[in-house]
């Protein structure tokens, strides 16, 4: 922090938030299941093996198309614990609401809380609730808090990542992006542009339950798809090739990224999985996605590579290679 002030890059999900969160939080607070910067701590009780993870919900609009603050934060917790290979189980929720919020506003929000809880097959069995003045919280700030189990025999590939693995991801990406700046700007387009906000806990299950292949997930939100592929092969002996064609997005998104500059890969989804599969189990998983109507539109977008080792590169449409990036700074604010 070099101009001693935090600023909204150190939050945005890009390579400034990475650095600021390994230099002050991870240097002080070090413990083997921290350091990983996981998606969710791993930790073993007794014997018995859960998952524990915590995150704060700021969104702007707090209702959005395709989703509110309340669905996210459920919908964002689940899938944390989901994708370190856990079967999501229990979740506190804590309330911070600006005095003044709207009293119907927060019954839609707990409303959709409690139906996505029950879609997701979680329970919320602790929470706190404070009130602050007015002009001291903007509207209202949520966090969320999941424990899941890890079945004995089951859950994430315990072989290396090498080359030949397929990278997967679940559907198409940047709709939940598009939808929130597309509401907070108030844009209009022929179609309406939804979040894809949903709980992949029961996806993931059946993934890992009918596919022994599977060695590494990731839930694609802020920072998208670009910032998820840099953590994979970050200071690994590894590259990653993506596909550009491959990759999956809706032709009204692509439009909106095109006319203001957006790569879709930068944009977040709340949706989504990525996962690296062994690559004679790629079909096996695929089939297993498209089951789920969460997964219909799952692809293989690229392949693990043994050249190229900490990077992503990209094959463009028209047949050339460009490096993708993690997003340096703050694309969109209050995102997630």
């Amino acid at each position: 922090m070099a101009d001693r002030v935090v600023t909204l890059n150190h939050g945005a999900g890009g390579e400034t938030m990475r650095r600021f969160i390994t230099k002050l939080f991870v240097e002080k607070f070090a413990n083997p299941a921290l350091n990983t910067l996981a998606d969710a701590a791993l930790i073993e009780i007794e014997k018995s093996r859960l998952a524990f993870t915590t995150d704060s919900y700021i969104v702007k609009p707090i209702e959005f198309p395709g989703g509110d603050i309340g669905k996210l934060a459920v919908c964002g917790t689940v899938n944390d614990l989901a994708v370190m290979g856990a079967r999501p189980l229990h979740l506190s929720v804590g309330f911070i609401i600006e005095e003044g919020f709207d009293l119907s506003m927060l019954e839609r929000i707990v409303h959709s809380m409690s139906e996505a809880t029950r879609a997701a097959n979680v329970e919320i069995v602790t929470g706190d609730t404070k009130v602050v003045p007015r002009g001291e919280c903007d509207g209202l700030f949520i966090n969320t808090s999941g424990v899941g189990a890890c079945p004995l025999g089951k859950g994430l590939s315990s072989a290396p990542i090498g080359e030949g693995d397929a990278i997967l991801v679940s559907g198409t990406i940047g709709e939940h992006g598009m939808a929130i700046l597309t509401a907070r700007e108030g844009l209009k387009f022929q179609t309406r542009i939804e979040s894809d906000c949903a709980a992949l806990g029961g996806l993931i299950e059946s993934v890992l339950n009918e596919c022994d292949g599977v060695k590494w997930m990731r839930d694609a939100t802020r920072g998208g798809l670009a910032a998820v592929l840099s953590e994979l092969v970050e200071s690994q002996p590894f590259g990653a090739l993506i596909e550009e064609q491959a990759v999956p997005v809706r032709d009204d998104v692509r439009t909106v990224c095109e006319l203001l500059g957006f790569d879709p890969m930068h944009l977040a989804n709340e949706g989504k999985v990525v996962m690296v599969v062994r690559g004679d189990q790629r079909q096996r998983a695929l089939e297993v996605l498209h089951a789920n109507d969460l997964g219909r539109q799952a692809v293989l977008i690229g392949r693990i590579t043994g050249d190229g080792k900490g990077i992503v590169r990209v094959r463009t449409e028209v047949g050339g290679i460009r490096r993708l990036q993690r997003p340096a700074g703050e694309l969109l604010p209050r995102i997630c």
